[in-house]
């Protein structure tokens, strides 16, 4: 048998690694991740004349299903306000606005795989989301509350509104005490959720987590006295409180636990589309429509509110 020269040989294992990967290449991008969205939203958007919004059923004054079945709440009218500002920026008049139902659990999946390009609810910022998808600049000073019952303990109000009888001093381990096998409840994938559970850890409470799949089914339990608190965005407890016929029957504690601004979602790398949207976002402010839509939903906003929107507003 004759031997090829080396620098033959070489050749030969050059262009078969070549000819292996010319092969396989393509089984490889087919394997590749598909549920990542494309990274430039707003070139979709040209493409497709489809601009889609994401909400909620049930995220209380922010995003919700009206009495029509439409799609309502402030957070709604912010984005319809942006997708106003889009069409008149992009060229596109006769732009379609959809609007996609998502939940709690889907929805920054949906953002990611491009299923929708702007999510238009109550989303706060965390390292752990940015990793997944990108934010608008804050459109609401939230924090987390609580919701009890009007006749709970008041070992437990007292607890929960940070209040201690006079007669016994503030000690870490009275904490546990009031709130030692109780049932608590927060919304499944929110921040009430892991702060909750975060908490009960670090006071080493011996309490039980019951996840629940809306603030309305949280409320409930509250009601039912299966669930002792529902933590959650106190604007949505107490929209929730109001719209429940037997609200009169529960307290949303004063005391926010939490400062948590809220923001809109949008696809990581769309940084065209996200200054369309903070720009939207801030013109809103400057003209005081942001704060008359605060207004409709949330009633006059104090000077808290007015200078969180004077210092979440960009200059041109």
């Amino acid at each position: 048998m004759q031997l090829l020269p080396l620098q033959k040989l070489d050749g030969c294992r050059l262009w078969i690694a070549t000819l292996g990967l010319a092969l396989f290449a393509p089984a490889f991008l087919m394997s590749a991740d598909k549920t990542q969205a494309p990274a430039d939203t707003l070139a979709r958007v040209r493409q497709t004349g489809t601009f889609r919004l994401g909400y909620y059923a049930d995220a209380g004054p922010f995003s919700y299903q009206d009495e029509t079945g439409k799609p309502a709440g402030y957070a709604i009218s912010l984005c319809q306000q942006i997708a106003k500002d889009l069409k008149n920026e992009i060229g596109l008049p006769n732009l379609d606005v959809e609007f996609v139902l998502v939940t709690g659990a889907d929805r920054f999946d949906a953002v990611r795989q491009g299923k929708v390009d702007l999510l238009c609810g109550p989303s706060v910022e965390t390292f752990a989301r940015r990793s997944q998808v990108s934010f608008s600049i804050p459109i609401f000073p939230a924090g987390l509350a609580a919701l009890v019952r009007a006749d709970a303990p008041a070992q437990i109000r007292d607890v929960l509104s940070g209040h201690e009888p006079p007669y016994r001093p503030l000690w870490r381990g009275s904490i546990g005490l009031a709130l030692q096998n109780r049932t608590f409840s927060a919304v499944t994938n929110t921040t009430a959720l892991n702060w909750l559970t975060g908490k009960l850890d670090e006071f080493k409470i011996d309490a039980k987590v019951v996840p629940v799949e809306s603030h309305d089914q949280g409320v409930q339990r509250v009601l039912n006295r299966s669930s002792d608190v529902l933590f959650g965005e106190r604007s949505i407890l107490l929209d929730a409180k109001k719209r429940n016929p037997a609200g009169g029957d529960l307290i949303v504690l004063d005391r926010l636990f939490t400062y948590e601004p809220l923001a809109l979602a949008l696809a990581r790398g769309s940084e065209d589309l996200r200054l369309l949207v903070d720009k939207s976002l801030s013109s809103l402010s400057r003209s005081g429509e942001t704060q008359n839509l605060y207004k409709r939903f949330f009633g006059e906003p104090d000077e808290n509110a007015l200078t969180f929107f004077r210092m979440n507003t960009i200059a041109d």
